[in-house]
C-alpha cells in the first residue's frame, strides 16, 4: 500500500496468517497419543476432560482452538471401567466443543474405529452400525476422518468427507524382516488373502490361507478346516486386522501345525484382546503374537508371546501430511486404499 493511502482508498491489504496445529486425546489411549505428539515435535492439547457422577463428560479446552488444524484422537475400545460407546461418545463430544469454538478443521483421529465388523447386513433386522458411527463423527463436526486397517475398506464411503485409510503394514512388514527367515504368509480366511498376498509380495515369501466356516446365526465362532498352500516344514506367519477373543486364529494356527508348519506367528494390526482371548493364546501352540500399538495393551494382558510395535510414526506421518495439505497415500506407495 502506498504511503499515505488507507484500506478506504481502495486497495487491498495483504495478511498473512499462521496454521496452527492441535493435538487432543481423550482417555482411552493417551500413551499413544503422546507418542504421535512427540514425533509432530508438539505438545498434547489439555481437553480438561471433567466426568460428573453421573458419567457424562464435558470438556474445555484450556486454550484458544479458533483457526486451528484441530486433530482429535481416540481408539475406540472399553478399558478403565468405560465401555467402548464411552470412548466414542467422549471423542464425538470434544469434537462438538472444538466446532462450536470455531477450529478451522476437525479430523476424527481414530486408530481403532469401533462398530466396523457391523459393516453390512448379513441377516434379516440388523443394523449397519459402521455407518452409524461414521454419520456421528460427521454430524458432531468432524470435516475428515483418519484411521487405520479397517476391517473393510467399503467403510471408507460410509463418511461424508475425506477418509484416509492408514495402514500398519510399514512396521508389521519391517519386523517379519528382521526377524524371520523364509515365512509362509498365511491369510486366515478368504476374506483377507488380497492383504495377505501384497504382503507376501513385499517379502518375497510364499502364500497359503485357511479354509474356515463362521456357522450361521453366531459370532465370534469360526472352525478351521482346511489349509490351501504348502506349509510342510515352515514357519507360518498368520496376518489378520484383529485379534478379537483369539479363537479364529488359534484354530488356524492348531490346523497349520496339524499339516507340518514348524512354527506360528499370530501377527494383527489392533490386539482387542476380548473374554478370553489372553487365555487362549497363553495356551496355544502360537509361538509369538505380534501385536501394534493401536489400542492399549493392559498389565494383566502382558504375557510372554506378546510383542507390541509403534504406530505412532505412521499416525504422525499422516497426521503432518493432512496439516500440509499434501498426500497421505504417498507415503504408502497408494497400497493403503484396499
Amino acid at each position: 500500500m502506498k504511503p499515505g493511502t488507507t484500506v478506504g482508498d481502495g486497495d487491498f491489504v495483504d495478511k498473512v496468517t499462521t496454521k496452527r496445529m492441535a493435538l487432543y486425546s481423550g482417555r482411552t489411549h493417551l500413551a499413544l497419543a503422546h507418542e504421535v505428539a512427540q514425533h509432530l515435535g508438539i505438545e498434547l492439547g489439555d481437553p480438561n476432560l471433567v466426568e460428573f457422577a453421573n458419567g457424562e463428560v464435558r470438556p474445555r479446552f484450556g486454550e484458544s482452538v479458533r483457526g486451528c488444524d484441530v486433530f482429535i484422537m481416540q481408539s475406540h475400545f472399553g478399558c478403565d471401567g468405560r465401555s467402548i460407546n464411552d470412548s466414542i461418545m467422549e471423542q464425538l463430544i470434544m469434537i462438538d466443543a472444538a466446532q462450536r469454538a470455531s477450529a478451522k478443521r476437525i479430523t476424527a483421529v481414530c486408530p481403532f474405529y469401533g462398530y466396523a465388523r457391523q459393516d453390512r447386513k448379513a441377516e434379516g433386522r440388523e443394523p449397519i452400525t459402521a455407518r452409524l458411527v461414521a454419520d456421528l463423527f460427521k454430524a458432531a463436526g468432524a470435516k475428515r476422518m483418519v484411521s487405520i486397517d479397517l476391517h473393510s475398506g467399503q467403510i471408507q464411503g460410509f463418511f461424508d468427507g475425506p477418509v484416509d485409510h492408514l495402514t500398519a503394514m510399514p512396521v508389521i512388514e519391517q519386523y517379519i524382516r528382521e526377524n524371520a527367515k523364509d515365512p509362509v504368509i498365511v491369510s486366515p480366511d478368504a476374506g483377507r488373502i488380497k492383504v495377505a498376498e501384497r504382503m507376501q509380495q513385499h517379502l518375497g515369501a510364499d502364500l497359503a490361507f485357511v479354509y474356515k466356516r463362521r456357522p450361521k446365526g453366531t459370532t465370534n465362532t469360526a472352525q478351521a478346516l482346511d489349509v490351501i498352500g504348502d506349509v510342510e516344514g515352515r514357519l507360518c506367519i498368520l496376518t489378520d486386522d484383529m485379534i478379537d477373543t483369539g479363537g479364529t486364529i488359534v484354530s488356524a494356527a492348531h490346523l497349520l501345525l496339524d499339516k507340518g508348519a514348524t512354527e506360528v506367528w499370530a501377527m494383527a494390526s489392533h490386539g482387542v484382546l476380548s473374554g478370553p482371548a489372553i487365555e487362549r493364546l497363553e495356551k496355544s501352540r502360537i509361538d509369538r503374537v505380534i501385536l501394534t500399538n493401536t489400542l492399549p495393551l493392559a498389565p494383566e494382558k502382558k504375557i510372554g508371546k506378546i510383542q507390541v510395535l509403534s504406530v505412532a510414526p505412521i499416525i504422525a506421518d499422516a497426521l503432518s501430511a493432512v496439516f500440509d495439505d499434501t498426500s497421505v497415500s504417498e507415503i504408502f506407495g497408494g497400497e493403503n486404499q484396499a
